[in-house]
């Protein structure tokens, strides 16, 4: 007699998993799916697109074949390594035989029946998290994946059928007073998806485990101000790209991360880990979309370095040309918020990351000098600090060297 082997139940079924994007990355967000069931791949082929808080990337198959079943809906984010679709190889092999003398015959022969529960049972855990948040018995749920698989399109629709069979009204949206006011015929819903929820959950995460307080110093930058205005016509030709306040900014902390290397660090379970290189995280928006690549090992480079730096990357983000290896490795996070006007801001901290600082508007202001009023450049530079391993002294000391490397930059200061 001849059995098929476990091998031969799913024949020429393979499972495509979402992969790993980059380090600490630990799930993503399909943000659209490039391909439909009954599309043919190539292997390595771009199958979706996919965000996490990190980085934009497609995800290839990793077999050649046609995609049978789509197991995870655009919007929906899974973690690394969980199952987002199947897929039909092709010269799939057939069910490898085995020949069993009568000795033998204790062996079972698998039926389609034991074939079909088999796979009914195996729950992903994106299914398995939202039938428990709804408290619902996956007994109930009629599955419509391969081999009636249970997906979490079934239970959404499982969630919508109940809905409408008890007439549940429109989710009420919470008002100021702590009222609820139900979603009116001209309201808009709006869905949290793609990189806006990846920057929320992660938004999230920061605030609930790390205790925050923040610091502000005024610098007064009037002489960087006239020497970069001397020289930013000239350098943007001869470079090819400009050169910008930020590019100071970041160049002048950089210099004092190294001074004070507590702050350059990075939250690991119960402890920080004090990084050696300093990597500068800048903030990049493309749209509605926020990227925070790095300028890695910044501390070594020049204000012209920089400068090219924040180009490159800014181009790349704007033309989703950013990958994994630009966002990774992050110590430090600057945020030019004076690009907006802000003069005051507090900045959640990028999780792993202890520290943030905001660089705020340059604003034209009175102030006294030898008892006399005079008209100077001044910013605000505001950190937020993770208390649990930072303080006011190291902070404030920190923020005394920024300024001090900022204000004493003026027509004599090398930016090669």
């Amino acid at each position: 007699m001849v059995v098929k082997t476990k091998e031969g139940i799913k024949l020429g079924t393979k499972q495509i998993m979402m992969p790993k994007l980059g380090e600490s990355v630990t799930e993503g967000t399909i943000n659209s799916w490039l391909v439909q069931v009954g599309d043919t791949v190539n292997k390595y082929d771009p199958i979706a697109e996919v965000m996490t808080d990190k980085v934009n990337a497609e995800v290839p198959s990793s077999y050649a074949g046609t995609i049978k079943e789509i197991v995870v809906e655009e919007g929906d984010t899974v973690s690394v390594g969980e199952l987002i679709c199947y897929i039909e190889i092709e010269q799939a092999k057939e069910p490898s035989e085995k020949t069993i003398s009568p000795s033998q015959t204790k062996v079972s022969v698998p039926t389609a029946t034991k074939e079909k529960q088999s796979m009914r049972t195996r729950y992903s855990p994106a299914v398995l998290k939202l039938a428990a948040d709804h408290q619902i018995d996956l007994q109930s749920v009629q599955g419509t994946g391969l081999g009636g698989r249970i997906t979490r399109k079934d239970i959404k629709k499982y969630i919508k059928d109940e809905k409408n069979k008890q007439h549940v009204p429109s989710q009420p949206v919470e008002k100021e007073s702590g009222e609820v006011q139900p979603i009116q015929k001209r309201d808009k819903e709006i869905a949290i998806t793609g990189v806006r929820k990846a920057i929320a959950e992660n938004m999230v995460r920061s605030k609930k485990e790390i205790p925050h307080a923040w610091m502000t110093v005024e610098a007064d930058v009037t002489h960087l101000v006239t020497y970069r205005n001397q020289i930013k016509e000239g350098f943007k030709e001869r470079e090819g790209y400009p050169i910008t306040f930020f590019a100071f900014f970041v160049h002048a902390i950089a210099r004092a991360l190294k001074d004070f290397p507590e702050l350059n660090g990075t939250w690991h379970k119960d402890k920080v880990i004090q990084r050696h290189d300093v990597n500068i995280a800048i903030a990049v928006a493309k749209e509605n979309e926020l990227f925070v690549p790095v300028i890695k090992e910044a501390n070594e480079k020049s204000v012209t370095g920089i400068a090219k730096s924040i180009y490159q990357l800014a181009q790349k983000a704007r033309s989703g040309q950013l990958q994994p290896e630009d966002m990774q490795g992050g110590t430090f996070t600057v945020n030019n918020t004076g690009t907006f006007g802000s003069v005051s801001s507090m900045g959640i901290i990028n999780y792993p990351q202890i520290a943030i600082l905001q660089v705020e508007a340059i604003v034209k202001r009175p102030v006294i000098i030898n008892d006399m009023f005079a008209a100077r450049d001044i910013v605000n530079l505001s950190l937020s600090l993770d208390h649990r391993v930072l303080d006011g002294l190291i902070c404030g000391r920190f923020l005394a060297r920024v300024k001090e490397i900022l204000e004493n930059i003026g027509d004599q200061t090398s930016i090669l």
